[in-house]
């Protein structure tokens, strides 16, 4: 019994060694190991409660050893050694009992530090993938800018355009509108001389008239 719980415990400290430390692919070997031992959960408990069980039954040994003792005033060699025996048997199950609570623990721990550490590196893709996405909304950003810039600029320079095109309109219309006005005056001034020439031949008509009267 002694001999199989020393076993025990050196495999159990081999097997909390290999967690706390990680050697290799050892340390997912045994995850995977544990994984499989705690699918059969039943089993586990079944060997925890034996082991429980004889350690409760050891502990009661030992007092009614002591008790005896007490009683008589001294222990005899046998009691001694039955003493001793469940003593190191109560002892070796009870750091049976400890390492396997820690080595469970441990396993639980691990496993979610997995977890987190798989979560945290899709984390880590993700905001990686979301600051490449940044970059290139802020580089369309700066693109679409420089060509509001540059429409702006276009814009600017077109109604400058439109302005002196308007007022070379404007210059035009006025210059047409003089020209005009001068070809009336014009046209009048002309309508004024034919009238006058007109008059000058009556005039002259009458005249030549009068000066074949005086004649006859």
């Amino acid at each position: 019994m002694i001999q199989l719980l020393f076993m025990v415990l050196c495999l159990e400290g081999m097997v909390a060694f290999l967690l706390m430390v990680k050697i290799g692919p050892l340390r997912e070997l045994v995850m995977k190991c544990l994984d499989q031992v705690k699918m059969r959960k039943g089993t586990v408990l079944t060997i925890a409660g034996t082991i429980s069980a004889i350690l409760f039954s050891n502990f009661i040994s030992i007092i009614k050893i002591q008790n005896k003792g007490a009683k008589i005033g001294t222990m005899t060699p046998m009691d001694q050694v039955l003493w001793r025996t469940n003593l190191l048997e109560a002892t070796l199950m009870g750091f049976s009992l400890f390492l396997g609570f820690l080595i469970d623990r441990m396993h639980h721990y691990l496993r979610k530090l997995i977890v987190l550490r798989s979560s945290a590196g899709c984390s880590k893709k993700e905001f990686e993938r979301l600051e490449k996405e940044k970059l290139q909304l802020k580089e369309k950003a700066d693109k679409a800018a420089e060509e509001v810039k540059s429409s702006q600029k276009e814009i600017a320079s077109l109604t400058e355009a439109l302005k002196k095109v308007k007022l070379e309109s404007d210059e035009k219309d006025k210059r047409v509108e003089t020209a005009e006005a001068h070809v009336a005056a014009l046209q009048k001034q002309a309508a004024d001389l034919l009238l006058e020439y007109d008059r000058l031949l009556e005039d002259n008509q009458n005249l030549q008239n009068q000066a074949h009267g005086y004649r006859s």
